[in-house]
């Protein structure tokens, strides 16, 4: 234990000593928040005179294994997410004598998206499972032993579906876009077979690796984390379709349409009032080691959460991030101006 904390002490003088010279915050993480941490970003540039934070999109799975890796100027300052951070990942920082404030900022839908030279797809998330799962009920049907899935159309899936091959471009396993879609599309649709759900009180870890899993014999296709390019991709080939924030719908509105899911069609009211049934949470994390060696830290986490920029009517909100409540948005303020460390997970 006294060898443990002796290497994290050595470590933090070591790299810590080094943080005078960057003066430009390096922010990494998730694709869906890229685009709003950019524009929060520019307005923290404009509003301090300070030089605008470097922000790569990573994915929440790459950002968190490059913020958790260490200290220093090597390492990022600050990671997006979308999904909160996972147990391992907390553990690893630990480990590593990370500590850091967590921020959730807003929420956002996912949405399965095709041209707009195409006709609206009215999906159900039990057919998004029986389309994109890796082991399906034989005939899709309940009671069915379960085997590799044969659905090579949407008409496969049902009749009343596009008599068309099911090709679906998404992120890939390190994103927080593709932990989300898994867990409440795949596994929500997995849900609507009785003798599925079930298996969940009997043994978690079959049930996750049945209703959770994604196929992987062509019909799903990982496309990367440019949520850009699966937009273009979508205009040029009208039977595709792909699976992204909303935020990239809203953008995009001119040239592609989101599926509707369970009857509601993924907007801005939908999502809030969760009737649409694909959505979640936005975060990101500060590193408390940095916030007083890097310039500028504490200026831009104040510029994300002020008002005027995540609260109902604030710039944001036009971009397509959905505003917490006011009580958990003041919450998270507090713990953001105070720099409050997340304590466990």
């Amino acid at each position: 234990m006294f060898k443990k904390l002796f290497l994290i002490v050595f470590f933090n003088i070591v790299f810590l000593g080094s943080m005078q010279a960057r003066d430009q915050l390096y922010v990494v993480g998730s694709s869906t928040v890229y685009p709003f941490a950019t524009v929060v970003a520019e307005n923290f540039g404009q509003k301090s005179g300070m030089k605008v934070p470097k922000i790569e999109s990573t994915g929440s799975g790459g950002g968190m294994k490059l913020f958790c890796k260490g200290l220093g100027t090597q390492h990022p300052d600050i990671t997006n997410a979308s999904r909160r951070v996972k147990k391992k990942e907390f553990k690893k920082c630990q480990e590593n004598g990370i500590d850091f404030v967590e921020v959730k900022v807003g929420y956002d839908g996912i949405v399965i998206a095709n041209s707009k030279k195409s006709p609206v797809m009215a999906l159900t998330k039990k057919q998004i499972f029986l389309a994109l799962g890796k082991d399906v009920p034989e005939g899709n049907k309940e009671g069915g032993k379960l085997i590799p899935n044969p659905n090579k159309k949407w008409s496969d899936v049902d009749p009343s579906l596009p008599n068309i091959a099911i090709e679906v471009l998404g992120p890939p396993p390190t994103s927080g876009t593709r932990d989300a879609f898994q867990e409440l599309a795949i596994e929500g649709g997995c849900k609507a077979f009785p003798e599925l759900k079930a298996i969940k009180k009997q043994d978690k870890k079959k049930y996750k690796s049945i209703c959770r899993a994604v196929r992987e014999d062509g019909p799903f296709i990982e496309a990367g984390e440019n949520d850009n390019l699966i937009v273009q991709k979508l205009v040029e080939n009208p039977n595709a379709f792909g699976v992204f924030g909303f935020s990239f719908l809203l953008e995009n509105a001119d040239k592609i349409q989101g599926s509707t899911v369970n009857g509601a069609a993924p907007t801005m009211a939908a999502i809030a009032d969760k009737s649409y049934g694909i959505s979640r949470p936005l975060y990101f994390y500060v590193k408390s080691a940095h916030l007083d060696v890097i310039p500028g830290m504490r200026e831009y986490v104040a510029e994300f959460t002020a008002p005027d920029t995540w609260g109902p009517g604030g710039y944001l909100e036009e971009r397509g991030m959905i505003p917490m409540p006011d009580e958990e948005r003041a919450k998270f303020r507090a713990d953001a101006k105070n720099m409050t460390a997340l304590a466990k997970r």
